[in-house]
């Protein structure tokens, strides 16, 4: 018999950990090749692990809810043939480092004296997340929120991590003890700016109390954060898509018929909003400090909706390279799999500019926040039949055209209002000029 180690696999590459949210296998319990052994979520998606080999599962070295490095092993599986020269080296390792970090926090617990009276649950916020594994770590050692926000994170983004606590809590005698009545009341430092604390909302016996999901509490710390890390900026352009209305209204059914998919106006804006990037390349770029990073490629975020309302957005690589057919099933595949719940960690990774669509939920215009790192977002309002001035060789007059508006949030560190006004103008341009006999 040969023991596998099941390790959590690469999911993209900026992800570099996930939370276990549930086994799916216990024990004992026989697995097969490609057969989903847990579930795991990471801040982007959530995802199945399953097994390369035919076994038994007989370790689990991780428990839901537990934070795991990507590589890092997460399952022990016993298989049929011989066992690999270098298995038991590193079989062993992952398994005493857990052990030996869970003693140490069990020893340390004994001369740790716990607050006799309940300490509140502790938080993740706009301005820190905490992973499950430290909420537990928190809960147990009876760390209160104001102890947990004192503690100076070495993960990424300035995370707290499980060395960072088992640091604090050896150490947590010496720790001067942060003042609760103050920290109720006490200003927060941004950027060297006071910000005060929110206000505790006080509900009465008749209100319903709902928790927020996981991802709810995802999104909710992604815009604080993409608020208070970039100077947002707006600007707005009506388009005139009468011709593309027209055109699209005239080949849809066969374009159907032909390639077996939906003909929508999704993969037409985003192929001017493609060639819009191109003309301007210094839309597609990220800020790291005080450097500008270049994107070499367009890879185009398109916000999809979820069942459960929130949204996601899955990324259209290189989508300058993409023809309409091209960019039509590759709209179409993400929005299906968004739908299912089937998008995997590399579906969403790699987005340089996004584009979301305001007009599906009835709005003409918005503001939409940036999807960090990224600079700027584009929100397309809903098409609208309406009365315009037309103007032609022979006069103008009053006509009835197809509009819509363009909703552009640029960050203004470095994107300037020229750029800003010129790349949504180009899109605006690119969609006017179309070709009313176009084929595809």
């Amino acid at each position: 018999m040969a023991k596998f180690e099941l390790k959590l696999p690469k999911m993209g590459e900026s992800v570099a950990e996930a939370t276990i949210t549930s086994w799916l296998k216990e024990v004992g319990d026989t697995i097969e090749a490609d057969e989903a052994v847990l579930e795991i979520a990471t801040d982007k998606v959530d995802s199945e692990v399953p097994s390369e080999v035919d076994g038994v599962l007989v370790e689990k070295l991780f428990n839901a809810d537990d934070v795991v490095q990507v590589g890092q092993t997460i399952a022990i599986i016993e298989t049929e043939g011989e066992v690999s020269a270098e298995a038991p080296a590193v079989t062993t390792e992952p398994v005493k480092e857990e052990a030996a970090e869970q003693v140490a926090v069990a020893e340390v617990a004994k001369t740790v004296e716990v607050a006799k009276e309940t300490v509140a649950p502790v938080v993740s916020s706009g301005d820190r997340f905490y992973s499950p594994l430290v909420k537990n770590m928190a809960k147990q050692e009876g760390i209160s929120q104001a102890e947990l926000d004192a503690i100076p994170g070495t993960g990424k983004e300035g995370r707290v991590t499980k060395s960072d606590m088992l640091s604090y809590i050896e150490n947590r005698d010496s720790q001067p003890k942060p003042v609760q009545e103050v920290a109720k009341v006490a200003p927060t430092q941004n950027n060297g700016v006071a910000q005060p604390k929110a206000a505790p909302v006080v509900s009465s016996g008749d209100d319903e109390i709902i928790e927020m999901t996981r991802m709810g509490k995802l999104i909710a710390h992604h815009m604080v954060e993409s608020v208070q890390t970039s100077a947002h900026v707006q600007s707005f352009i009506e388009a005139d898509v009468t011709k593309i209305w027209n055109w699209r209204k005239k080949v849809k059914d066969a374009f159907l018929k032909r390639e077996g998919e939906n003909l929508t106006f999704t993969p037409i804006f985003m192929e001017a909003v493609a060639k819009a990037l191109r003309d301007f390349p210094m839309m597609n770029i990220s800020v790291q400090g005080d450097s500008i990073i270049k994107k070499k490629h367009i890879n185009l975020g398109m916000a999809a909706a979820l069942p459960d309302g929130n949204l996601i957005v899955p990324v259209i690589k290189d989508a300058d390279q993409l023809n309409l057919v091209g960019m039509t099933k590759k709209v179409n595949d993400l929005a299906t799999r968004a739908r299912d719940n089937k998008l995997k960690p590399d579906d969403i990774q790699g987005g340089t500019y996004t584009v979301t669509n305001v007009g599906t939920f009835g709005s003409i215009m918005g503001t939409p926040i940036i999807n960090q790192p990224q600079v700027g977002i584009l929100a397309l309002g809903a098409i609208r039949k309406v009365p315009a001035v037309v103007e032609t060789p022979e006069g103008d007059f009053i006509g009835i055209r197809y509009k819509m508006f363009l909703s552009h949030s640029y960050d203004h560190r470095v994107v300037n209002g020229a750029l800003g006004g010129q790349f949504v103008k180009a899109v605006k341009d690119y969609l006017e000029a179309w070709d009313s006999n176009r084929e595809i």
